[in-house]
């Protein structure tokens, strides 16, 4: 794996002018604090609280509508929340670079003229400041990020010419060029084939060796139970965050999904199929 020259330490920048928020060493990476968001009167996420440390992989599950892109989008910073508090760090996410958003594929336009490097280059704005044009070194840096995907062959493509796994390097190399420590990924893996998925998860294995903290809105109930760290079962409400086999129980599940989850027991334990496979508009 392509190792990155640079140590991109405990600092963030508040803003794109160069202010330097330094982060509170002893404070977890993530701290949600009675997290409610309500629009035209109804709660799209109601008091929800939880704590992550750095280096975790943690996947976001619920049905459509749960409220998981909208806590994506509070914890991003791009969201002002109703009530309760979001610290990255021991700071508000406002102005933090070091969380990088990775939303639905569906929510970006594909046809703007924009090459792969210069996507991936966005990533190094807050570093530079708004005023500061890129040099060799951040090009450079550009070109090692996306050899660490394996897409450096790729630079001058329009992104509209990738395939879905590609763009989900292509975003995940944008993190890196952010040096990010905090990564929100919206349905990263829907529509993704078996093959791509498995480029994902192992570019994520050298985001686990940096300490990065991942957390990945699936719908993919399995795939949270075999490949995360802990999970968090929400709708609108957190219903539980641990390990799968404590959150991930029949009564929690059906709590979350109602009549959409069907729980089957067999020899090798318990399989869920869930009929939410599509984006949600909150």
């Amino acid at each position: 794996m392509k190792k990155l020259k640079t140590n991109p330490g405990r600092l963030s920048v508040a803003s794109f002018w160069g202010r330097h928020v330094p982060h509170q060493v002893e404070a977890p990476i993530l701290d949600v604090s009675g997290v409610t968001v309500r629009y035209d009167g109804r709660a799209i996420l109601e008091d929800v609280s939880f704590r992550l440390t750095a280096g975790e992989r943690v996947a976001v599950v619920g049905p459509n509508g749960a409220g998981k892109s909208t806590l994506f989008r509070v914890i991003a910073g791009v969201l002002h929340p109703t009530a309760g508090e979001v610290k990255v760090a021991g700071h508000g996410p406002g102005g933090h670079i070091c969380i990088a958003y990775v939303p639905q594929r569906s929510q970006v336009d594909w046809t703007f003229p924009v090459t792969v490097a210069e996507v991936v280059m966005m990533g190094r704005i807050g570093k530079l400041g708004l005023l500061r044009h890129p040099g060799r070194k951040d090009w450079e840096y550009v070109r090692q990020c996306l050899e660490v995907v394996g897409m450096a062959d790729l630079a001058g493509r329009q992104i509209g010419e990738l395939s879905g796994g590609q763009q989900q390097r292509m975003f995940i190399a944008r993190a890196l060029a952010q040096e990010a420590e905090l990564m929100l990924m919206d349905e990263p893996l829907t529509g993704l084939d078996m093959p791509a998925q498995e480029d994902i998860f192992r570019i994520l294995n050298e985001l686990r060796h940096r300490q990065v903290t991942v957390m990945m809105a699936t719908h993919d109930l399995n795939l949270a139970t075999e490949r995360f760290d802990r999970v968090i079962l929400l709708n609108k409400r957190l219903l539980g965050i641990g390990q799968p086999e404590e959150v991930f129980t029949p009564e929690l599940l059906r709590e979350a999904y109602g009549g959409h989850l069907r729980l089957i027991q067999t020899e090798d334990g318990l399989i869920m199929l869930s009929d939410t496979c599509c984006g949600e508009g909150f």
